[in-house]
């Protein structure tokens, strides 16, 4: 992984012996937030297989921790259960994001769309923060934050609709496709445009414009999916 004391696997070392971490549970969590972290942040490669063992000796604890993080990560899909040789990282395929960023927009358009007209003003206001600590993020180049960020505005947003299953689908679908490629958001423009974007979409709930509010978000999952393939918006 990435270099000494630079990684999201190194910075995380010193949370997991805070006070309060020695909670099993709690550790296996934080374990398992410093693992989707390094996957962000091309830390661990698709393909690769690694050993908690390993990992655990990176992070100074032991090996039990790791394993059940490993374990609970392989649910969601991100790394495979390999016996007798540890952890490989899910590869997803062009196909695989694809698919995924077509089920989000059909979930996620007509939801947004709706909410332009029946989500109070005050209400979609409120997510502003959210949305300015994306633009803070990527203004200062901040992937880890950027995508943190990224995802509270999105599944706090969706939660307005009230469908918790439609916020925890979505929440699985970033999951699965964010191990793969966010190669294209180091670029600094290619941030910030994805960035303001999520202004422009609350000005449209904001001021109850349902086509406008759909067309934005239609046109930030594309730019979402040109990001992952670091081409050009796909022609939707």
């Amino acid at each position: 992984m990435g270099g000494a004391g630079n990684g999201p696997v190194d910075r995380a070392c010193d949370d997991l012996h805070a006070p309060g971490a020695g909670a099993r549970q709690n550790l296996r969590e934080r374990v398992a937030q410093a693992l989707r972290d390094a996957l962000v942040a091309g830390e661990m490669r698709p393909g690769v297989v690694y050993s908690a063992p390993a990992l655990a000796a990176r992070f100074g604890v032991s090996a039990t921790p790791v394993r059940e993080a490993m374990l609970d990560l392989a649910k969601e899909g991100l790394f495979e259960a390999l016996r007798n040789k540890g952890f490989r990282v899910a590869e997803v395929s062009e196909r695989d994001l694809d698919e995924i960023i077509e089920i989000r927009r059909l979930l996620e358009v007509p939801t947004v769309a709706r909410l332009a007209g029946q989500c109070p003003a005050a209400e979609a206001e409120a997510l502003r923060p959210i949305a300015e600590e994306i633009v803070s993020a990527a203004g200062r180049g901040d992937l880890l934050a950027y995508v943190a960020a990224d995802q509270r505005f999105h599944l706090a947003l969706l939660a307005l609709s009230g469908n918790a299953r439609l916020v925890e689908t979505v929440r699985d679908l970033r999951g699965r496709a964010r191990l793969y490629g966010l190669r294209g958001l180091p670029d600094a423009r290619m941030m910030a445009a994805s960035a303001c974007e999520h202004l422009d979409l609350l000005d449209a709930l904001v001021r109850g414009d349902a086509a406008a509010a759909e067309s934005l978000m239609n046109h930030h999952l594309r730019h979402v999916r040109a990001i992952w393939s670091g081409g050009p918006a796909s022609p939707w």
